[in-house]
């Protein structure tokens, strides 16, 4: 297992590496491509622009001062005028495409017809750039038209080697290049750095789920920071101290249960005891111990009950029967049936609400467990001579009960968790510690509400909201 999840480690590892390199190189790429575009219109454009500016100044000078001769008198008599203000090789064209004159000495038996010199026969100043017979090189030509007395008589051609201008920029993109792979190189430690303080948190939050998995609640994860991986381990402290409280819970739970089953069940066991030693005669003997063996079942049938109420509630088993119900008449029934049991503690109990309740729609025996659940505490919690009230009223659309008493009442460090199941605290006199999880469980059926306020020696106030449907 722990050999699986250090492989996984490193996987994760390995593509988030990887991740980060291809970002990486394919930004480098994408920069030395746009960068390599831009330099080599930037140094052809400068190349351009300067063939552009001799050119027009040779043709302005052989406008202004040899436009009375004819083109093929000024390339014999002042051929020196067209190559004056340049380096560049030198070409004189008529008006068919023929060369007349070309500096360099090459002699072409075919007229051009490359799109710059066919521009400049229309007037316009004109670019090519190609490959050439006479040499291997790339070549840039820059055609301007010859005018005479506002006529076109020829073009006058400069051409010049882009060699220069390509070696020049092959080696700064060689630069950039040795840039980027040095710039891959220090990313690629960096990636594998930033992936391996990634992973690594990840690897302990695993490790340590591992062997929460086995069984080991006592483990706890290292918080790093306060990320998502931070989150996680703060999740997973925080579920393995609710799963430690809800073990001594359950273990409290069944120690309770069981003592509590032994109890009646000890009772019954000794009086069956007896009754079966005992002479069919002794009537008195046979009646008291059949009424314990009663009560004690009675008490074994009732927590049974409230166990299996509590399984189907949970389970989604147990469906409520809800109809129109007389809120008055179920107070009613409530006050009758609780008020022996208070004259029986020595308690005073007094019960307040309108004559004129509404009709609702609830489950009306689940609803008179819940307030008979919630009294009985109440009473179990309040001493002889003590106070415990019961208030009904309507607040906008809910019914509002309130049981209050002045009882021993809950530590403020109980209180979060007296609704949850099996929980039983100091005070508490109960015997499984589900009864007001149950009651809470239908309450919430009801589309209800069930809060609890407490202070410790002072008493403890249950307000039940059910809605007005």
């Amino acid at each position: 297992m722990e050999r699986k999840s250090i492989e996984r480690q490193k996987s994760i590892r390995t593509r988030i590496s990887y991740s980060f390199m291809g970002i990486i190189v394919i930004s480098i790429f994408i920069f030395i491509l746009m960068l390599s575009v831009f330099l080599k219109e930037y140094y052809y454009r400068s190349v351009e622009d300067i063939l552009t500016d001799q050119i027009r100044m040779s043709s302005n000078f052989y406008s202004r001062y040899f436009s009375d001769s004819s083109l093929e008198d000024n390339v014999m008599d002042n051929v020196d005028v067209f190559w004056k203000f340049t380096s560049a090789q030198v070409q004189i064209i008529d008006r068919s495409g023929m060369v007349l004159m070309d500096s360099i000495g090459v002699n072409f038996t075919d007229s051009l017809e490359t799109s710059d010199v066919k521009k400049a026969l229309d007037g316009e100043i004109g670019k090519w750039i190609g490959r050439v017979s006479y040499t291997d090189d790339l070549v840039m030509s820059v055609s301007h038209p010859l005018e005479a007395n506002n006529e076109i008589v020829g073009v006058l051609r400069f051409t010049t080697s882009l060699q220069p201008i390509n070696e020049q920029l092959r080696y700064v993109i060689w630069i950039f290049v040795l840039m980027g792979l040095l710039t891959i190189a220090i990313s690629s430690i960096i990636s594998f750095g930033l992936a391996n303080g990634v992973v690594s948190p990840i690897k302990q939050v695993t490790s340590v789920a591992e062997k929460m998995a086995k069984g080991d609640f006592q483990v706890r994860c290292k918080k790093k920071s306060n990320d998502e991986v931070g989150r996680l381990a703060d999740t997973l402290n925080y579920m393995a101290n609710e799963i430690i409280e809800k073990e001594r819970i359950k273990n409290e739970f069944l120690a309770s249960v069981s003592h509590e089953l032994r109890t009646p069940l000890t009772s019954i066991k000794g009086w069956a005891v007896i009754l079966n030693s005992t002479s069919p005669e002794e009537a008195e003997i046979f009646k008291d111990g059949l009424k314990i063996i009663e009560k004690e079942t009675e008490r074994l049938s009732g927590m049974v009950e409230e166990l299996l109420d509590f399984s189907k509630l949970l389970s989604g088993k147990i469906s409520l029967k809800f109809k129109r119900t007389s809120m008055t008449d179920l107070i009613e029934y409530i006050k009758r049936h609780m008020t022996p049991v208070a004259q029986r503690n020595r308690i005073n109990f007094e019960v307040e609400y309108p004559k004129q309740l509404p009709e609702i729609s609830i489950d009306e025996n689940r609803i008179k467990q819940v307030l008979i659940n919630v009294l009985d505490n109440a009473f179990k919690f309040t001493s002889q001579g003590g106070l415990v009230s019961f208030k009904v009223y309507v607040e906008e659309d809910f019914i509002v009960m309130i049981v209050q008493d002045n009882g021993c009442g809950i530590p403020s460090h109980e209180l979060p968790y007296v609704k949850e199941k099996f929980f039983k605290g100091k005070n508490s006199k109960a015997a499984s510690g589900i009864g007001l999880s149950v009651s809470n469980e239908i309450i919430i059926k009801h589309e209800g509400q069930l809060d609890i306020e407490s202070q410790e020696g002072k008493g403890t106030k249950v307000i039940i909201k059910l809605p007005i449907l």
